[in-house]
């Protein structure tokens, strides 16, 4: 994992605690987007914990370059809540979105959740996601080319994870309601991204959501 945030005492406080993790490494540190962007395409790590708010390129930027490129999934942990914040993340591609002030472990369960492919969100966060994505088309975050996304590419099995998608499932969860293995769940997601040309899952639930 790569830690992504412009405050030395953040990286090295959230490299120490995370560090004492059997299951997770700390590959790298980054300053900045530029920095973690970079970092990203040299390491590979599986998650990037990015911050929003970095000199230079922010973590919105490096956000959407590193998901564009499918490097790596990116959990964005930040001080700010605000909706702009929240949805310009989402749009660009971030799998998850969690506060500073989340308890460690919560942060934890949140970097191993968006390993295995789910998405994460702040309780707080969810209920914006949920109130805009359901709600007047103006006040909707949108997703990218979202007028333009055609369902009819996908099959009747994508159709039906992405419905499942829309009410928040896990990949787990996914499994259990559709009948098939979580490696079989993780392969449709995969394609029905690339069909839809969205960047994150979460991306993918709000266009459930307004399809319906």
């Amino acid at each position: 994992m790569v830690i992504a945030d412009d405050h030395a005492a953040i990286r090295s406080g959230l490299a120490l605690l995370l560090g004492q993790v059997d299951d997770i490494e700390i590959v790298g540190q980054a300053r900045d987007g530029d920095e973690a962007i970079e970092m990203v395409h040299r390491l590979r790590p599986e998650v990037v914990l990015m911050d929003i708010r970095m000199p230079g390129t922010d973590g919105i930027a490096a956000t959407a370059a590193i998901t564009r490129a499918d490097a790596s999934a990116v959990l964005v942990l930040t001080s700010f809540d605000i909706d702009d914040n929240v949805f310009d993340a989402l749009r660009a591609g971030a799998s998850g979105f969690l506060l500073k002030t989340a308890e460690t472990e919560d942060i934890i369960d949140a970097i191993r959740a968006v390993a295995r492919g789910d998405a994460v969100l702040a309780p707080e966060v969810t209920r914006r996601v949920i109130a805009r994505a359901t709600g007047p088309t103006t006040s909707r975050p949108t997703t990218p080319d979202r007028q333009g996304v055609d369902l009819g590419v996908l099959t009747e099995r994508e159709r039906g994870v992405l419905d499942c998608l829309g009410e928040g499932q896990s990949n787990a969860d996914i499994a259990r309601t559709l009948f098939i293995s979580p490696t079989t769940v993780k392969t449709h997601v995969s394609h029905i991204l690339t069909k839809l040309d969205l960047q994150s899952r979460v991306q993918a639930a709000i266009v459930a959501r307004e399809s319906r």
